[in-house]
């Protein structure tokens, strides 16, 4: 598999996990600017989560929340503020979380979920 179809894949497992934890799916791949996107938008409990999904084969050179750098974290707030901004519905709280997901082929090895992450 190439590391887009990784990357799809992962995130289609990660709406999953999602959903079965009574999340809204929103949006998915919403796109600000050329550098900078937001794999899922979802809503649970009147709180808006922006949510970085991360998919690795191996970790061999880390867990694949490892490489959620600063950079990309600012580009994610970045990119949230953009969408609050131009967004109809109004939440009382927004947050930035993220999913790891780690492959053996097609099977899920292992699943972690970060919430509420700050800079």
């Amino acid at each position: 598999m190439t590391n887009k179809i990784i990357g799809k894949y992962g995130e289609d497992i990660a709406k999953d996990f999602l959903i079965k934890n009574k999340f809204e799916i929103i949006e998915t791949n919403y796109r600000y600017s050329r550098v900078a996107e937001i794999d899922i938008i979802a809503s649970k409990k009147d709180v808006l989560h922006f949510v970085e999904v991360k998919t690795r084969t191996q970790e061999f050179f880390g867990s694949p929340l490892e490489a959620i750098t600063p950079s990309k974290l600012k580009q994610i707030f970045s990119c949230a503020s953009e969408y609050m901004s131009k967004s109809k519905k109004r939440y009382k709280k927004y947050q930035i979380d993220a999913i790891g997901i780690v492959l053996n082929g097609k099977e899920i090895k292992k699943i972690d979920f970060i919430e509420n992450i700050s800079l």
